[in-house]
């Protein structure tokens, strides 16, 4: 029998914590759901990624009005998926003026933005309800950096009272991955370049990049980290172990890729074949089963010299779910 297509068959809620990291930091989790984070200043507030549509955005607003009434000015694009920004334009009534993204990102924005709204919204349906709240793909109107990795472009805001530092950092995730730290307080918002104890997607992923960039985050030596999906980790030990996580899921993907491709296998073999690697690892995390198919594609499309990831397209991820997961 096929299992249900990506997380269509996931419709039960989340427990949402809204967590205090720091005097100006806080987490928005929801057991292994995308993540927000939030620093709050003393004339401003930034949001780190959005949420799916404006209408699940509320929720993130109200637990942000009982702590602050300072307005929502920024808005940051950690990288361009339609789950993490598509409930961007809801901060707008909150004070929000800038949209921030990198060059990276807008790229893909331009490239895929809205094959990737039609796939993701039939991909997560519960996520993606009240999707005639959202108005249309979110542009940035801020663009940092030219897409070279490194704070040498990064763009620093002063929130009052508290500093944010924005740049990006090194391809992974996907190829415009952007951060905010906060280094007054050694708080790391990372977007999906690092998750914990859920399922890494990497359908859009620069794989071989990957790991050098996490060895770049690791080296700020954060003292708490909101990830991508998963609880946000306090204390330097616990950041490396989401960022030795997300290491050990995208390096052991990667290399039962490479010898499925070195072997000649097609990309069924080449799936089998890396269930043998993953599954007795991270079988039993958060949206493991969505997704290793996307997951074991790229990588199989990486391994084989596909340097830039192929558009997922409504049509494109049927058609591959149906191959893999029968």
């Amino acid at each position: 029998m096929s299992k249900a297509f990506a997380s269509q068959a996931d419709l039960q809620d989340k427990n949402i914590t809204f967590e205090q990291l720091s005097a100006h930091c806080w987490a928005y989790t929801a057991e292994g759901d995308p993540n927000s984070g939030v620093i709050i200043g003393d004339q401003y507030i930034l949001v780190s990624d959005a949420t799916a549509t404006p209408a699940m955005a509320q929720d993130l607003i109200r637990r942000i009005r009982q702590v602050s009434d300072k307005p929502i000015k920024y808005v940051l694009l950690t990288h361009y998926h339609a789950v993490r920004v598509l409930g961007a334009s809801a901060f707008k009534a909150e004070g929000a003026t800038e949209v921030i993204a990198s060059r990276g990102t807008h790229d893909l924005i331009v490239e895929r933005g809205a094959q990737d709204m039609q796939s993701e919204m039939e991909r997560f349906p519960r996520l993606f309800r009240g999707a005639d709240s959202v108005p249309g793909l979110t542009w940035p109107t801020m663009v940092i950096g030219d897409g070279t990795p490194g704070r040498q472009g990064s763009l620093t805001l002063d929130l009052g009272g508290v500093k944010v530092e924005i740049w990006h950092p090194g391809a992974g995730h996907t190829k415009g991955d952007t951060i905010a730290w906060v280094e007054s307080e050694k708080v790391l918002f990372s977007g999906d370049l690092v998750e914990f104890e859920a399922g890494v997607y990497t359908g859009d992923a620069q794989l071989e990049e990957w790991p050098a960039t996490l060895e770049a985050l690791r080296a700020l030596g954060a003292e708490a980290i909101v990830p991508g999906r998963g609880e946000a980790m306090k204390g330097n030990a616990d950041v490396n172990k989401a960022l030795d996580y997300t290491a050990r899921w995208v390096t052991t993907l990667f290399q039962a890729a490479r010898e499925a491709a070195a072997a000649g296998m097609d990309l069924k073999a080449a799936m089998a074949h890396t269930r043998q690697k993953m599954d007795p690892v991270f079988g039993h995390v958060f949206i493991y089963e969505h997704c290793l198919p996307f997951d074991v594609s790229r990588a199989y499309d990486e391994a084989r010299g596909i340097k830039h990831p192929r558009i997922w397209t409504a049509e494109r991820d049927q058609e591959m779910w149906a191959s893999l997961q029968a």
